[in-house]
């Protein structure tokens, strides 16, 4: 019994010191719209552009195509510049992960189909078969540490 408390405990813990800061949280819930920025090699910030995203309470997730200044960035390891709902919104700095994997796409186009309308008519929609095809990446970005 002792064992699995002390796991349990653990496990919350570390969610809880992982998660958003509260102003983030509460506006990942109602937004729409990310708006998000890499670093150039300068250092310098990228144009800030709106993405559609999805959130799963646990990680945030976008998807871009894998030729974009953003994915190759993200390869190099440019930490993410992050604003939620708005380009004044709350604003976050983390890193930010490239994924390929077909079943997180097909969950994140269900995702989409229920958030964005455009989305449920078909268009703009992430799926297992355009991430497989080489048109999408997807981002993961977990809260900053």
């Amino acid at each position: 019994m002792w064992p699995l408390a002390v796991t349990a405990v653990a496990v919350v813990a570390a969610t809880v010191a992982a998660a958003f800061p509260p102003e983030v949280g509460r506006a990942l819930e109602t937004s729409s719209y990310l708006y998000v920025a890499t670093r150039r090699a300068d250092g310098t910030p990228s144009t800030v552009v709106p993405v559609w995203f999805s959130w799963d309470g646990a990680a945030i997730t976008f998807t871009t195509s894998p030729t974009s200044h953003k994915a190759r960035r993200i390869a190099k390891g440019s930490p993410l510049l992050v604003w939620v709902g708005s380009k004044d919104g709350p604003h976050f700095e983390a890193r930010a992960e490239l994924v390929r994997d077909p079943e997180l796409a097909a969950r994140m186009g269900e995702a989409y189909r229920r958030k964005y309308w455009v989305a449920w008519l078909g268009f703009f929609c992430p799926s297992a078969e355009r991430l497989r095809a080489g048109k999408i990446v997807i981002v993961r970005i977990r809260p900053p540490a």
